[in-house]
């Protein structure tokens, strides 16, 4: 049994076989006490004085004898022994060996079955189950790493052919090492995916963006009064300003799009919707441009009408009590009457600037093509008007009192 030369031929054979070697030597300890006791008890026969039933010479060889065959045997089983856990380090190396390439195959089944991904949130699930397969690598390669020190270990002590165990350690090595860059593809696809989608979901965003700053921006309600168009402007500029900030990100897309991988940056959609992206910013800028100038002319026309009307409650006022006046006869009236209208004249070259001003924004209006441009005329054209009546008024009746004065001045002369 200890000089046989089986040593199993796979991993099972090797446990089944270590385990009745075990009895063996369980068996060999128990002989052993026995020849023990055996070789203790024959050699008291050759100690004895007087009559010797054996000569004992005889004995003691025979002892020696047997004593030398148990060390033997002893020394047989432990040879066994260290054959056997050899031959199980060399299957339980050949077994993990195969597990490794098992899982290897396993993985690249999976890995060339998966996809990258339709949208962004398949792209980030996919990531991170691709996360994980990354972990299970790095445990794998670890044991692998210790699978290949025990092959190199059991190489070490020439017990068996080198050629087997160099050959699966090689072709292992092969498929791990192109199971990595499987993986490494992979990666780098899932990777330019994540890009690509990421690109098109801020795209996408932008672009939502963009049509609700053009909903606003495309507004036509200018307020109905000077109040309301000035809220409008200072929310509109407020908008302007926003939209300027996001220039830059539409600028940088095409930047984006050249660091995306050739399948996805070569795409004829994605180059499409990058030109939408940049048209449709500029028409929001060039309608924000607008918008800001039919705001400003909406303001100036309220204001006009604010003006307007201020000039008219004073012409009202003027004309009023230019119309009711009578020129008096006496000269201390006269000079009272005199009086009022040097202050009138200061007045009225005050409400002159304010209409010059309110002539010239109508022109700037109406050169500027202004919607309201025929109300707006019609609004200075009457206020002109009624100006002239009260100028006219005034002369008249300056007039009156330069007359009254000289007939006053020509009675005192006489």
């Amino acid at each position: 049994l200890l000089v046989s030369k089986d040593l199993g031929k796979h991993l099972l054979e090797v446990e089944d076989l270590l385990q009745k070697h075990g009895l063996l030597e369980a068996d060999i300890s128990a002989q052993t006490e026995r020849v023990q006791a055996l070789n203790a008890a024959a050699l008291k026969f050759s100690e004895l004085e007087g009559y010797q039933p054996c000569d004992p010479q005889i004995i003691c060889n025979r002892v020696n004898h047997v004593q030398t065959c148990l060390e033997e045997l002893e020394e047989l089983a432990a040879k066994r022994r260290k054959e056997l856990e050899d031959s199980r380090q060399l299957w339980t190396f050949f077994q993990e060996m195969e597990e490794a390439e098992a899982w290897i195959r396993e993985k690249e089944k999976i890995l060339a079955a998966k996809t990258c991904g339709r949208d962004l949130s398949s792209v980030v699930t996919l990531t991170n189950k691709h996360k994980t397969m990354l972990g299970e690598l790095g445990n794998r390669r670890a044991l692998l790493h210790q699978t290949m020190k025990k092959g190199e270990k059991i190489l070490a002590k020439k017990s068996f052919s080198s050629v087997g165990i160099q050959e699966k350690m090689r072709e292992v090595c092969l498929r791990w090492k192109k199971l990595e860059e499987i993986t490494g593809l992979h990666q780098q696809r899932l990777e330019d995916a994540l890009n690509f989608f990421q690109f098109s979901a801020e795209t996408d965003d932008l672009v939502a963006w963009l049509q609700d700053m053009y909903r606003i921006v495309s507004s036509d309600d200018f307020g109905h009064d000077d109040y309301s168009s000035q809220a409008l402007l200072r929310k509109h500029r407020a908008v302007v300003d926003e939209v300027e900030k996001h220039r830059a990100a539409v600028l940088s897309l095409r930047k984006q799009l050249a660091l995306l991988a050739p399948d996805h940056r070569q795409g004829v959609d994605v180059q499409i919707r990058v030109v939408e992206v940049e048209q449709l910013y500029g028409e929001v800028a060039e309608v924000a441009v607008l918008r800001t100038q039919w705001l400003q002319d909406a303001l100036a026309v309220y204001r006009m009408f604010s003006e307007v009307h201020a000039c008219e409650v004073w012409v009202d006022e003027k004309e009023q009590w230019l119309e009711k006046m009578e020129v008096p006869e006496e000269l201390d009236e006269v000079e009272v009457v005199q009086h009022r209208f040097e202050s009138l004249d200061q007045e009225m070259n005050s409400v002159m600037g304010r209409i010059l001003d309110v002539n010239q924004v109508v022109q700037q209006l109406v050169d500027g093509g202004h919607p309201s441009s025929d109300e707006v005329r019609s609004c200075q054209d009457h206020l002109n008007s009624r100006w002239n009546r009260v100028v006219e008024l005034v002369e008249n009746k300056k007039s009156q009192l330069s007359s009254v004065l000289k007939i006053q001045n020509f009675l005192l002369e006489c």
